[in-house]
């Protein structure tokens, strides 16, 4: 081992050692009145990872009471978002982030963790059809759909027209209903925030109901703005585009890293999972899902859940704060919540049948672990009302190791939950 990664070994093994321990229960950190005590700052961050282990033989996470779990699809490469289209097939895009060119130390300690949880490697580059022919639940038929893509995340289908978010630019492609395979060349509709750091590289997108407006969520390049607010332009943001032009704005702001959103049935709103700070101690910051009001700005990285002010965060912009929006609903610190999808016409017990999935891929930042399951949130009235159940859970070993790390959600043709598994390389069905 060379001095410099001898250097990086010895700092990993400071922080993992360093670093404080939760107070509260992730609950405390749930709902729409979370628990937010004082910050926890600390010479080191706490630094817990999961290290990526996959399934044994015959492994699989545990279903709730009611229903049951079956691999849909497995044998893929870093899954990490879904999409149903239309006729049933379900289009998984197989990805990781691009390569860094920054080659700092810090990248490299970051890109040391990544790795051990299952990320940092090759992107696969591509988004991969399956289909269940016989409708049985598991998935007989897979090809190609779609390949030589950048670091490729969300997926729409408006019309004849299907678009992909790159890291760096919304793609359309044209599409038949039934197609197997695109061959046919992209066409950029919109470049969106990338570059050579991409702190967060995932791009979700969403269409509206009528197809005339996109939504992509695009996360900062940073913790708290550390890089300087220029190197964040554009960014903690969802951006709303006319398929058409390509002319966007930002639809909001002050959101960390808005990733899962989904349309809210009863109340046509616009919601979205968000991953909140980072580096506060295990107790802070809640991540959150919430409605998403047009022009509203909700507080990153000047302030966090409200007025509560950041202090690491220089110069400070008081005036931002004051507007902040809180958000409607904390999903617990360190989380990572990134899956979101609306219950739908879903086929599980009837306790499921208004609200929002969830998918947790699982803390670093927090001691002991955070996340790394599936829940719900049950809606009434359009609006969050009571405690999340688990859905899927398991997917850490008594030892502390991702035996699978769930992102993206979605409800297939036939009202089944679909989970997007990074680690164990597998999409599992809940019905």
């Amino acid at each position: 081992m060379n001095v410099r990664w001898t250097t990086i070994a010895v700092l990993t093994s400071m922080l993992t050692a360093c670093g404080d321990v939760a107070r509260l229960p992730v609950s405390a950190g749930t709902g729409p009145d979370p628990i937010l005590p004082p910050p926890s700052e600390t010479l080191f961050p706490t630094v817990n990872i999961a290290p990526a282990q996959g399934w044994p033989s015959g492994g699989k996470p545990q279903a709730t009471f009611g229903t049951e779990v079956v691999a849909f699809a497995d044998g893929l490469d870093h899954p990490r978002w879904l999409y149903v289209l239309p006729n049933g097939d379900v289009l998984v895009a197989e990805t990781n982030r691009p390569p860094k060119e920054s080659r700092g130390l810090k990248a490299r300690i970051m890109g040391w963790f990544m790795k051990r949880a299952g990320a940092g490697g090759e992107s696969a580059e591509r988004i991969t059809l399956l289909r269940d022919t016989d409708a049985d639940g598991v998935a007989d038929q897979r090809s190609v759909f779609l390949e030589g893509l950048h670091s490729p995340f969300g997926m729409a289908l408006v019309g004849n027209d299907f678009y992909v978010a790159n890291t760096d630019a919304v793609v359309r492609f044209p599409y038949q209903e039934g197609q197997t395979r695109i061959t046919s060349p992209g066409e950029t509709v919109v470049e969106l925030p990338a570059g050579p750091i991409n702190h967060h590289w995932t791009k979700s997108l969403i269409a509206s109901p009528d197809g005339k407006r996109l939504y992509v969520g695009v996360g900062s390049n940073s913790n708290v703005a550390e890089r300087g607010m220029d190197k964040e332009k554009g960014r903690a943001a969802i951006w709303e585009i006319d398929p058409v032009t390509g002319e966007h704005r930002i639809y909001a702001s002050g959101l960390r890293n808005p990733v899962g959103m989904a349309w809210q049935p009863q109340t046509g709103e616009l919601w979205v999972a968000v991953n909140e700070r980072d580096m506060l101690g295990s107790d802070l910051v809640p991540d959150y899902m919430t409605s998403v009001q047009p022009g509203g700005f909700y507080g990153w990285p000047y302030s966090y859940f409200g007025q509560h002010v950041d202090d690491r965060v220089e110069p400070q912009r008081p005036e931002l704060v004051e507007r902040a929006i809180v958000p409607d609903y904390a999903l617990g610190p360190h989380t990572a919540s990134l899956g979101l999808a609306s219950a739908g016409n879903n086929s599980l017990p009837v306790r499921f049948a208004s609200g929002m999935f969830v998918g947790q891929h699982g803390s670093w930042n927090r001691k002991p672990h955070s996340g790394y399951k599936v829940i719900f949130v049950p809606f009434e009235n359009g609006e969050p009302a009571g405690l999340p159940e688990d859905v899927l859970t398991g997917f850490l070993s008594e030892g502390g190791k991702a035996l699978g790390r769930p992102v993206g959600v979605a409800i297939d043709a036939r009202g089944g939950l679909l989970v997007a598994d990074d680690v164990g390389n597998v999409i599992w069905r809940v019905d």
